[in-house]
């Protein structure tokens, strides 16, 4: 096919823009742009925080309800289950009434509705409303790209997606090790109310920094048009396997996390439950990562930096097979800053390969980020029960080898008319 062919065919799948609006995009080293980015930030870390910050008090919630710790477990598989449900249909809403005031709403009812779980009479009760403030929390990461991608110019793209993932990171770390700190000395109750309570300090930190919407284009409801855009993001030569990539990052990531600590409470290691836990520190290395290999994507390309992460991840991971803690840290650390860093590019990848309809393929690729977590992490667990640590690496060393095939597919993606990626 001719240059000019290709031109033509790919106008025809992807209907030229709208007239851009006479606002410029925001740009790095602005005013406008800090504010952006430290209110995404925000955004970012009170929805991990209020995502993960649970997880460590699951002990507490079988003491009290009298559970299992699998039944103990759905504090946690509940909120995660049901953003990942909620994803699509939020970021139709934000299609149709706006970035700000769905991520806004979103943050505030995520913040309320666990501030009245630290009421709750019942497991039941704590269940149902870690239910919908899953539900409600969906409206952040469901719209947080697509923000990004219509306000920030496409230059400095990869650094604001970088600085949002740090926030991510930081969320995931601290909530999981301050509340467990908080549960040496206070009631599940007292921390869970903590939390509820930094959620509404960051909610009105996030409305007051991120400015409003000025490239946004409302777009009706319409059944047909939903299908259609879908069909249009799964016709893409990139897009599929960008989220293809997500599932296979986030499940890899998720099932190594799940798996370490059993592995190193057993020779010859022998640490204890607190020495492990201090493994989350690690996700540190994750925020770092993702807002400097951000600027590097925008400055060599996402398809020359993407395939580097996924190889870093798969070095990391090998050096986790190792009987000393001297590599096996450090192998850690390798693979965490890889999987940020990777998650940080092919995120910011996704805004600028959607040609319209962004907030639904934002939506897609973390619904696949987010099952992908749910997923392979469960599954891995069968390699750990039967294979133990070797067992766990050689799975994800599979997952791994897939995705490294999927980025060095994308490097040769053409990009499009409007984008260079």
């Amino acid at each position: 096919m001719s240059s000019d062919a290709l031109v033509v065919s790919r106008a025809t799948v992807f209907p030229a823009p709208a007239p851009a609006p006479a606002h410029e995009r925001l740009r790095a080293g602005t005013p406008a742009f800090r504010r952006t980015s430290w209110g995404m930030f925000f955004g970012g870390f009170a929805t991990f925080s209020s995502l993960y910050g649970m997880q460590p008090l699951m002990p507490m919630f079988s003491h009290d309800f009298g559970l299992s710790p699998a039944a103990a477990s759905g504090v946690v598989s509940a909120a995660t289950g049901a953003l990942a449900v909620a994803l699509i249909p939020m970021s139709l809403l934000a299609d149709r009434y706006g970035r700000k005031p769905v991520m806004n709403l979103s943050l505030g009812l995520a913040a309320l509705l666990t501030l009245l779980a630290a009421f709750a009479g019942s497991f039941g009760q704590l269940l149902l409303l870690r239910t919908l403030m899953g539900i409600a929390l969906a409206g952040i990461p469901a719209v947080a790209m697509a923000y990004l991608s219509e306000e920030i110019e496409p230059a400095s793209l990869g650094q604001s997606m970088g600085l949002y993932i740090a926030g991510n990171a930081l969320g995931g770390m601290s909530g999981r090790f301050f509340l467990s700190l908080m549960s040496e000395w206070a009631s599940w109750r007292e921390a869970v109310a903590v939390l509820g309570l930094f959620g509404l300090v960051s909610a009105v930190v996030f409305w007051r920094c991120l400015p409003p919407s000025r490239h946004f284009r409302p777009a009706r409801l319409v059944l047909g048009e939903v299908r259609g855009n879908l069909r249009l993001h799964l016709a893409d030569d990139g897009l599929p396997w960008l989220f293809a990539t997500a599932f296979l990052l986030m499940g890899c990531f998720v099932s190594l996390y799940n798996y370490l600590g059993y592995h190193l409470a057993l020779a010859p290691f022998n640490l204890s439950p607190s020495a492990v836990g201090a493994v989350f520190l690690l996700y540190v290395v994750g925020m770092w990562s993702s807002a400097w290999v951000g600027r590097l994507a925008d400055r060599l390309g996402r398809r020359n930096v993407l395939w580097v992460m996924v190889s870093l991840m798969l070095a990391g991971l090998t050096l986790t097979l190792a009987g000393t803690l001297w590599l096996v840290v450090p192998g850690i650390a390798v693979f965490t800053f890889g999987f940020f860093g990777a998650h940080s590019v092919a995120s910011s990848w996704i805004g600028r390969r959607a040609s319209r309809a962004r907030g639904l393929a934002s939506a897609l690729y973390l619904s696949c980020y987010y099952l992908g977590g749910s997923g392979l992490g469960s599954a891995s667990g069968l390699m750990w029960s039967s294979g133990g640590w070797g067992g766990v690496v050689l799975a994800l060393s599979g997952g791994l080898l897939l995705c490294l095939g999927i980025a060095l597919r994308l490097r040769r993606l053409v990009p499009l008319p409007s984008a260079a990626n």
